[in-house]
């Protein structure tokens, strides 16, 4: 019996020596994930071909899913509405009042996840061979030991649009599919971490703190970004507000 409690007192006292570093942020991170990827589906579908056209948009065929890592299908719909005004047609509340109708679908909207321990995984084997023999007391649960750690959590989403004349129902034009990827990845080294890096943050970052940020932006292409901040040509100006920028993507 000395025995076994001298190898635990070791076994515990070799993993206070090491880092420590947990974030229990599993859900949330799953969500941006997804969010990240349908922005980056949705911005990849070029509806200039419908500028200056009264349009409705048809969301009747996405719904919601119970799952904790699916986005709100009224987020996928106000995305769709977004890029379809950035792209200077005129959004209507009824199909009735437009005269190109737009359908859009979700065909897939999930995580991966993908997880590698460089080392000893946690291991309960001791305790299900000790429960065996009903005499010999229950034995602890052997920790992780390992030199370092990965957890990569990939979001995925693909959707497709297609739009249609109202009256005629006369095909127009059709977005393909438009699939995209967003990922982030968390690394501990001898237990010290998580250091993570992604799409869907702005550097990386250090246990949740922004450690050195990375620049994205790109100058040479001056069309309108899906997720960054702009002003439209037909938007009033004010006092305050800065010079509209006018090349857009319907007018290049």
């Amino acid at each position: 019996m000395k025995t076994k409690i001298t190898s635990f007192i070791i076994l515990l006292g070799a993993t206070l020596l090491l880092g420590c570093g947990t974030t229990q942020q599993r859900i949330a991170t799953e969500q941006l994930v997804v969010s990240d990827a349908v922005d980056k589906s949705i911005a990849n579908i070029d509806f200039r071909t419908l500028s200056g056209k009264t349009v409705y948009l048809d969301n009747s065929f996405i719904r919601a899913v119970k799952n904790d890592g699916f986005i709100n299908p009224d987020y996928v719909t106000s995305a769709l509405r977004q890029h379809l005004v950035a792209a200077h047609c005129l959004l209507q509340d009824t199909r009735e009042q437009a005269e190109v109708v737009v359908e859009a679908r979700i065909g897939t909207m999930g995580t991966n996840r993908h997880e590698v321990i460089y080392g000893i995984p946690q291991n309960n084997g001791l305790n299900a061979a000790a429960s065996v023999v009903t005499s010999q007391p229950l034995l602890p649960v052997i920790p992780e030991l390992s030199l370092a750690r990965s957890d990569t959590t990939v979001g995925i989403s693909k959707i497709a649009v297609f739009a249609y004349d109202r009256e005629t129902k006369e095909p127009i034009w059709q977005s393909g599919s438009s699939r995209s990827e967003s990922s982030t990845k968390s690394t501990w080294v001898m237990g010290a971490g998580p250091f993570q890096k992604g799409s869907i943050y702005k550097g990386y970052r250090f246990a949740g703190e922004e450690w050195r940020a990375q620049k994205r932006h790109d100058p040479s292409n001056p069309s309108v970004e899906f997720a960054a901040e702009h002003l439209f040509s037909s938007a009033p100006k004010t006092a305050s507000a800065p010079d509209a920028i006018t090349d857009s993507p319907a007018k290049r």
